[in-house]
């Protein structure tokens, strides 16, 4: 008796306490689903951008300054897609950008240098040319892209001419101009390069409604009126390959007389623009001789928009070493890869040297690896290692660490 009196004790014990236990087990749960309530809106806000010695939050190139130097900033990706889809970064540096998820660019001094003269610029008078020069790999076309992003976020037309040595060594077809006897015709490359003038200017055309000013006629059958928009013009030239060629030229003449009007500003960017002056290309005609970059008709049109005869506009221009052929890349000196004739045509000039990283950038872009995991294992001192090894030259550097 004493033990079953025991045994219900104990369980009158339990069963008191059960209750207490099933109200604070639903109190809990409770709880937790007022947590999972409000997580979302905490997490709807974007977090703020992380800030570190080797980033910046300023994402607008119009805003950097001397306090940026050797700090990475991000491009957004629909603006990165915009200006670049159709090409202007290095090939690795898009691989890179593949791999990080993200496009990032360091702010350097040349690059402010370009945009300090760009903003401060008259631009009623005539167009002032710039010209990018340095030794192989060291970030001429990077120093571009920066320079590209400013103007496509300040209401600049880009006329803008990736890589120009391609048109000269590895055209994807080359043919007889119709329209001009004795000279070669480029019409994919010339097609291609229209979808990418489109590509970076179709909002602001759409905005500005700019017309041309008179009527092309390219047959008996076909014609591009005047007071026609040049979206118009340029689809054309996409649609009618065979007429590519001359659409760029009747487009160039048209954005030249329409900044001179005041009805657009312009920002003209072109890398390796030194092959336009190369004594030979890689194109042969009819008789197999190879001809010379004035015989294609895709060049007298760029070679007009480098002129001084224009304003409301800004040309920014490199020169490489890489754009010549062999015998021609004894020094990256502009005088000297552009020629006599080339560096007549662009005098006066103003010339912004791009050099090797400094010991501030040098170890920020480590730094940037380093963040990104892309350097894991390392020694002791395996930065002296680097700075020995690359020279400090940013694309050696770039092929150095890909393999740690």
């Amino acid at each position: 008796m004493k033990m079953l009196r025991k045994q219900f004790v104990n369980l009158s014990r339990v069963s008191t306490h059960l209750p207490r236990n099933v109200i604070a087990s639903r109190t809990a749960s409770r709880g937790a689903e007022m947590s999972t309530n409000v997580a979302p809106a905490e997490t709807a806000t974007a977090p703020p951008p992380v800030i570190n010695e080797f980033r910046t939050g300023v994402t607008n190139p119009g805003e950097h300054s001397e306090l940026h130097v050797a700090k990475f900033y991000t491009i957004p990706m629909e603006e990165k897609k915009q200006i670049f889809g159709g090409g202007g970064l290095p090939k690795q540096y898009e691989q890179q950008i593949k791999t990080f998820t993200e496009a990032c660019l360091m702010v350097r001094s040349p690059a402010l240098e370009l945009l300090h003269y760009i903003k401060n610029a008259d631009l009623t008078k005539p167009a002032v040319r710039y010209v990018l020069y340095g030794d192989n790999g060291v970030g001429k076309t990077l120093t571009m892209a920066h320079v590209l992003h400013y103007g496509a976020l300040n209401d600049f037309l880009l006329v803008h001419v990736p890589w120009a040595p391609n048109w000269m060594k590895r055209p994807k077809e080359a043919a007889n101009s119709a329209s001009q006897e004795g000279y070669i015709d480029l019409p994919f490359d010339a097609a291609a390069w229209l979808i990418h003038f489109k590509a970076q200017n179709s909002k602001l055309l759409q905005r500005l409604q700019l017309k041309t000013s008179k009527e092309y006629v390219w047959s008996k059958r076909e014609s591009t009126p005047a007071g026609a928009t040049l979206i118009e013009l340029v689809e054309h030239g996409i649609a009618r390959i065979k007429y590519a060629s001359e659409t760029t030229a009747a487009l160039i003449s048209e954005l030249k007389q329409l900044a001179t009007a005041g009805q657009c500003k312009i920002m003209v960017a072109i890398d390796g623009y030194n092959a336009f002056f190369h004594p030979i290309t890689r194109i042969f005609s009819d008789n197999k001789q190879r001809v010379s970059p004035d015989r294609i008709t895709l060049t007298q049109p760029f070679l007009d928009i480098t002129s001084y005869d224009w304003t409301n506009g800004v040309c920014v221009l490199s020169v490489d070493k890489i754009a010549m052929t062999e015998g021609y890349m004894a020094s990256y000196m502009p005088r000297y890869l552009l020629g006599k004739e080339g560096f007549e045509h662009l005098d006066p000039f103003v010339p912004v040297h791009v050099g090797n990283y400094t010991d501030k950038e040098f170890i920020s872009y480590i730094n940037y690896y380093l963040d990104r995991h892309w350097i894991s294992k390392t020694q002791p001192g395996f930065e002296e290692q680097l700075k020995f090894l690359s020279n400090m030259n940013p694309y050696t550097l770039m092929r150095l660490v890909r393999g740690l």
